[in-house]
């Protein structure tokens, strides 16, 4: 049963990693897909390969920090496939400075994508979603949106962290016009994100704090990503869904 049938997304970040992997769940579960990132030739090839293997997408390219770049994105979601049902807001960016070492402008840049980037999403998307009458938004805040993690990184920490909070501020705010709103926490999962600490003692220690002890598959993510997209989350709203082996349990 394709539970997304005749409905159209539009998913941030999705050349690769997380997104990628929602894109092609989404499209199997009949979803048409419109894919943005800024990586255009990898985002190209996510959506070709969605293609392939029979499902509807399209790429864009786009800038979540820009208010511009949304207008286009959903303008053009909305005349490419006529609707937006669904809005995944996964594109983001981390790093592992500490406070003294993270610049003002590496901090501006990481609170523009990962916390601005899903409050324009939102809002630009607004009309269209509460039209649709299944409307969902998914968006992608960390575990590290609620938890203090290694002290590294402040700039992702505060940018999911308001990612968690927002996301409940909007899901009560329209669910009276039935649009849902969720967050995924993922935990340590292996995407393009975590290369740099690949082979490392910080590698180490993620699988060392996850019980289940190992990474997370995209896939994974992308499996909650399709309940939340779905009607069998009707009842569903302003949910914090950790999908993290473990990790918030401890």
């Amino acid at each position: 049963m394709k539970r997304l049938e005749g409905r159209v997304a539009l998913v941030t970040g999705a050349a690769s990693g997380i997104g990628a992997a929602t894109a092609h769940r989404l499209a199997a579960e009949g979803a048409a897909v419109m894919l943005t990132d800024i990586q255009d030739e990898a985002g190209e090839l996510v959506a070709k390969d969605v293609v392939d293997h029979g499902g509807r997408a399209s790429y864009l390219h786009h800038d979540v920090s820009s208010q511009d770049e949304w207008q286009s994105a959903v303008d053009r979601t909305l005349e490419t496939y006529g609707r937006l049902d669904i809005l995944v807001n996964n594109a983001g960016m981390g790093d592992l400075a500490t406070i003294e070492d993270t610049t003002l402008e590496d901090w501006q840049r990481t609170i523009g994508i990962d916390q601005t980037g899903v409050f324009l999403g939102m809002k630009t998307a607004a009309e269209a979603l509460k039209t649709s009458g299944h409307g969902s938004v998914v968006n992608i805040s960390s575990i590290f949106g609620t938890s203090g993690g290694f002290g590294t990184s402040p700039a992702y920490h505060a940018a999911k962290g308001a990612v968690r909070t927002l996301t409940k501020n909007v899901a009560l705010h329209w669910a009276p016009e039935g649009v849902r709103v969720n967050s995924i926490h993922p935990g340590f999962i292996d995407t393009p994100i975590l290369d740099q600490a690949k082979g490392t003692e910080f590698e180490q220690a993620m699988i060392a704090l996850t019980p289940l002890a190992r990474l997370g598959r995209p896939e994974e993510v992308a499996a909650g990503v399709a309940y939340l997209a779905s009607d069998d989350a009707a009842f569903v709203t302003g949910l914090e869904l950790y999908i993290d082996g473990g990790f918030m349990a401890r």
